[in-house]
């Protein structure tokens, strides 16, 4: 199989060195490496022309753009992903480390099992300096045995359409999986869209072995830490009404595009997808007042869609008590 690598940078100077390293240092090195850099103002772009030459001299073929102007890291991975042309293509962000089976293990899976999609994988978080901060990032993520069980045994579907578990940073898509699931709507995170709309058509799994060291140094686009009890119980990090409408926005125009794409969706998963829509349209127009809203949650507590689609009894606390 051939193996592509997607790279976006946007003035990573700082990490980048490490990472373009530990892509050398694989056991099975890439066959493709395809970079955009989102116009940085740093000397990002200068140290990847250097990368590229070593990698040419490793046999590597190398793809280097640099966009005129800076388009976000959404767009910027969409169209960095549309390049590639390996059968397998793992996503890269630009202050990791992969570890230097990262490659040759997960190949190896999806050459073992021809329906898998996407595989992504724990990983080591560690601080800006490389030291591990004694967490997971299945850990961090609070990703339950049951979610990972259900990933197992091919129902990624119904994790993935409850809450996001895939770290792009970790993960690894079949061609025919990307083909698919391209472009990327608007308001959609790439690794997030990725995973549901493969989900649809393909196994998506995880393996429970960390393949990087996941810098966490406060600028990351998306980190990812231990969240306090008062974060559990609000669970987001925006207005909840704004997040839950923004939800249900997104998958009614994950229909669309399935729909748009004339894909064969199977009623029961088209089911599931509205029921989820209607939950989170409800949690976000939540009564203000306590009395009307407490009538309505026991209303949706009877439907099992807060076990469902929410985070059970932790997001009934919090709608109870109205946390923002």
């Amino acid at each position: 199989m051939r193996v592509s690598v997607a790279l976006c940078t946007y003035n990573g100077a700082r990490f980048l060195g490490e990472q373009l390293d530990s892509l050398l240092a694989q056991v099975r090195i890439p066959d493709e490496i395809v970079v955009t850099d989102d116009a940085s103002t740093d000397d990002t772009f200068d140290r990847l022309r250097a990368f590229s030459e070593r990698a040419s001299g490793d046999g590597i073929d190398v793809d280097l753009r640099r966009n005129p102007g800076n388009v976000g890291f959404a767009a910027n991975f969409d169209a960095t992903l549309r390049r590639t042309t390996g059968d397998i293509v793992f996503l890269c962000d630009q202050d990791d480390l992969w570890h230097p089976d990262k490659l040759a293990r997960m190949l190896a899976e999806f050459e073992r099992r021809p329906r898998l999609g996407l595989l992504h994988t724990d990983a080591r978080l560690v601080d800006a300096d490389g030291r591990d901060t004694g967490c997971g990032l299945f850990e961090a993520l609070e990703m339950t045995r049951a979610e990972i069980e259900a990933e197992h045994a091919g129902r990624a579907f119904d994790v993935l359409l409850r809450r996001n578990t895939v770290t792009g940073a970790t993960a690894a898509i079949r061609r025919q999986a990307l083909v698919d699931a391209l472009p990327v709507p608007p308001g959609w995170v790439h690794d997030e869209w990725l995973a549901l709309r493969c989900s649809l058509s393909w196994e998506v799994d995880c393996l429970e072995w960390a393949s990087i060291d996941y810098r966490q140094h406060g600028g990351n686009q998306i980190g990812m830490r231990r969240r306090t009890l008062r974060e559990k119980l609000a669970g987001i990090d925006r207005p909840k009404r704004v997040f839950m409408a923004d939800v249900a926005d997104r998958l009614q125009l994950f229909l669309q595009r399935c729909d748009d794409a004339g894909l064969d969706l199977p009623a029961d998963k088209r089911a599931e997808i509205e029921a989820r829509i209607a939950h989170a349209r409800f949690r976000a127009a939540l009564p203000v007042a306590a009395f009307a809203r407490l009538l309505a949650l026991l209303g949706e507590v009877r439907t099992g869609r807060y076990g469902r689609y929410s985070s059970g009894w932790r997001s009934i606390a919090s709608d109870v008590m109205d946390l923002k």
